[in-house]
Parts: C-alpha cells; structure tokens; sequence
C-alpha cells in the first residue's frame, strides 16, 4: 500500500488545463513535459545561513569603535572620559511561516504524457518518477527564487501589486531595504553600470572591510552585468576578447561583479555574501496527503524564515543604476 508520502502532489490543476494547455497524452506527443527555465536563485544560496531552535536568535556583536591609546604621563591615570570601554550591539532574527500548497487531481495523474512506469504493486504515478517528481522538483526549484525575492525585494511598505503580493512582500525589510537604511548608499544617478560606479561604491566600503577583496561580490542585475562586460570588450585586448567570448566573472576593483537574475536593474548590492543571513527555524518540508472525497492528491509546502544584515556598515547599496536600451 502506497503512503501520504509516496503520494503525488500539486496545486489545482484540472484535466481541462491538461487538454487546453498541450499536456494530456495524445497518440503523437512526446514523452515528457519540456520544462520551462525560470529565474534562479542566486543570493540566498552565497548567504550565510544560520540554524534555529527557536523563533528568535539574538546575534552579539562587540568592538572598539574608536581610539583606545592616549599619551601617558608618568605618575597620572587616565580620567574617566579618557578610558575605553568596548561597545555592543545586537542582531535580532524573528521567524516567520512561509507556505504554498498545491492540489493534483487523481485523473491529471493517471492521463498526463509523464506516467511513471508502475512498481511495488502501486498504481502508475504514485510511485517514483512521472509528472510526480517533475511537479516536486518544481516546487522546490520555484520556491527557492520566491524566498530570495522576499530575502532581496521586501519592505515594511510595500504596496505594489495584489493584495497577496502585499501581504507576502510586506513582511519585513530585505536585504536591500536593509542596506539603504543601515549601510553606505551609492547613487548611480541613471548611469548605466561602470567602473566609476563601482569605484564609489568600493571608496563607500569603509577601509577594513576590504582586506579580503576576493569575497565581496558586487551583486547587480543581469542588464547591469552585460552593460559592465560591453565597456570592458570594447577594450583592444586580451580581456577585451575575454568579456564576449568567455564565460569567467567581470571583475571591477578586484571584485567580482556577480548577476543576480532577481535584482532589479536599477539596484545592488557591494557586500561579502556572509554577511547576509538567512536565518532557518525550520527547514523548507513538503508534507503529502490526499482528499479522498474530491480524489486529490494534496502538496503543503513550508519553512520558517527570517533575514538580517549582520554588519550594515559593510554594505554597500546601489541605486537609479540606468541601462541601455536598444
């Protein structure tokens, strides 16, 4: 006998979406679904990510923000005002539940082009493979980009959009709403991406946080990137050839400049990757069941999420970044 967990899974499709959209099993059809490449996750998977137990985690930072040497003079103790004492200061990460759910009749199942060859005495398509497996690995792969869109694009006021991209959107601040609040912002002023812009930023950077050049990235959007690699091939030489033949990272200042297929082009970030937190109280799970009234098969989908900055005075955000346009 099959278990929930062996059971398929995804959200409210219809044996009519199947026949409408090219999906159900004709004589002639191929095999298999082509899948569609989406936009892929990128930032989240460089962050640092940190394990919780709880709801909330506390992260401490301590430091000597200024000069703790003074001129001593023989026989005389600093005064009070003179002395030094390390100040402190906290990170607070605070979960919250992210979840998707999605419905699969049993018959878009049983007449899909993707049906699993049949094993262990289960029914085709409710044992390993088929449109099964294909909606999982889906799911999975779509909502990796959908929590660093909420990692990167979400602020206390966002108001775009319909009133589920408002309430998802709105949650909390994000990386770039973090950056331009705590951290040093750079403001293109409608230039297209180039080394003068990413000099600023670098010059914005304070001095100790680029002792380790190689592990800042300059994050910025896909336009941004090819707008930067046009200036640097339209040099007459080796790297000139490099930028439109090969496939190594653009580097500016000793950076990489790192695309980011859901940056929006006008912004980006100049920061060491582990400097973004993702902090996970629970691990992204997918749980099955089935509603045997309706004869569908039930995906629920959920993680429990929170994202800081832990040192805003080493970002950098860009903004009003232009590009070109043909």
């Amino acid at each position: 006998m099959s278990t929930n967990a062996d059971l398929l899974r995804k959200a409210d499709m219809t044996m009519t979406d199947l026949q409408n959209n090219g999906g159900a099993l004709q004589p002639t059809d191929s095999a298999r679904f082509i899948r569609t490449l989406i936009k892929q996750a990128k930032v989240i998977r460089e962050a640092r990510v940190v394990e919780m137990r709880s709801p909330q985690r506390i992260i401490n930072k301590i430091q000597f923000a200024t000069r703790i040497m003074r001129r001593a003079q023989s026989g005389v103790a600093l005064t009070e005002a003179q002395r030094s004492k390390a100040t402190t200061d906290t990170v607070t990460l605070q979960t919250r539940e992210q979840i998707a759910e999605v419905r699969l009749p049993y018959d878009v199942l049983e007449d899909n082009i993707e049906r699993a060859q049949a094993a262990n005495n289960e029914n085709a398509n409710t044992g390993p493979g088929g449109l099964r497996q294909t909606l999982i690995d889906l799911i999975a792969e779509r909502a990796s980009v959908d929590i660093e869109e909420l990692a990167l694009h979400s602020r206390t006021g966002y108001t775009s959009g319909d009133a589920d991209d408002q309430a998802y959107l709105s949650q909390a601040n994000g990386y770039l709403q973090l950056g331009s609040a705590g951290g040093h912002v750079v403001d293109a002023d409608n230039q297209n991406l180039s080394k003068n812009v990413m000099r600023e930023g670098m010059k914005a950077m304070p001095d100790q946080y680029l002792r380790a050049r190689s592990g800042l990235r300059h994050y910025v959007s896909v336009n941004a990137e090819i707008d930067y690699r046009d200036t640097l091939a339209d040099r007459g030489t080796g790297l000139g050839d490099s930028m439109t033949t090969g496939a190594a990272d653009a580097m500016a200042y000793g950076v990489p400049v790192s695309p980011v297929e859901l940056m929006t082009d006008a912004d980006g970030l100049l920061c060491n990757p582990k400097n973004l937190i993702l902090g996970i109280q629970r691990n992204v799970s997918m749980e099955f069941d089935k509603d045997i009234t309706t004869r569908t098969y039930i995906i629920v989908l959920t993680t429990r999420l929170d994202y800081q900055i832990e040192e805003d005075d080493a970002v950098v955000r860009y903004t009003n970044i232009g590009s070109t346009q043909l």
